[in-house]
């Protein structure tokens, strides 16, 4: 018997009233070919799609916010298994820096966090419910990695989920696949950039 048969995907969550973007690891070390887990193809197409869904969200006036992952000491790290993580990510390497559309685009809150999740010991849930948010949309990298962590802690928190599959990406195409499927059984809507900036405008022209 299958996951369907066994009532896993039944329903879709939909989406609440005021949404937030968050923008997990468009870090330089992530999206720029000089580092050696940067120039994924298709991580570059996410950044930008992700682009035009935090300038529409900014225009509906829903929040942004992206994070970086670093450290400050090797020290500071937990046990990695993938060596450029171990190597680059401390406190003034370039590799920590905000892909440059992304910061262009100015999320309205950075935080650099030292997890998968960017909810995990951050101040994101809480600028979230500051700003009156029930619904999170997961953009970023790595789909397998910091991405699926923090749609679990999205979902574990009590946000409605919503993930746009061309605003994610990873190194290689079949984890990224598995990894919506597998979230999209349990814990998500799996939508698209197209998708949400459509949902961004209603719900906009809603509260208008």
């Amino acid at each position: 018997m299958d996951y369907a048969a066994r009532g896993y995907g039944d329903r879709d969550i939909g989406w609440g009233d005021r949404p937030g973007v968050v923008v997990v690891d468009f870090q330089r070390g992530f999206t720029d070919p000089a580092f050696r887990m940067g120039g994924a193809e298709m991580i570059d197409r996410a950044v930008e799609k992700t682009v035009s869904v935090i300038d529409a969200a900014k225009v509906a006036g829903f929040p942004v916010a992206a994070c970086v992952m670093g450290y400050q000491s090797q020290a500071d790290m937990p046990y990695w298994k993938i060596a450029p993580l171990r190597e680059d990510l401390i406190a003034g390497h370039p590799s920590l820096e905000l892909d440059p559309r992304i910061a262009a685009a100015g999320p309205d809150l950075v935080i650099t966090k030292a997890a998968p999740s960017i909810f995990f010991n951050t101040a994101v849930a809480q600028f979230f419910v500051k700003q009156r948010v029930d619904t999170v949309v997961v953009t970023g990298c790595i789909t397998s990695g910091c991405v699926r962590a923090s749609v679990v802690d999205a979902f574990s928190l009590g946000f409605r989920t919503i993930v746009p599959d061309d605003c994610v990406g990873d190194h290689e195409e079949e984890p990224h696949r598995a990894n919506l499927r597998d979230v999209e059984r349990r814990y998500a809507d799996i939508s698209t950039a197209a998708d949400v900036i459509a949902t961004f405008q209603r719900l906009h022209n809603r509260a208008a």
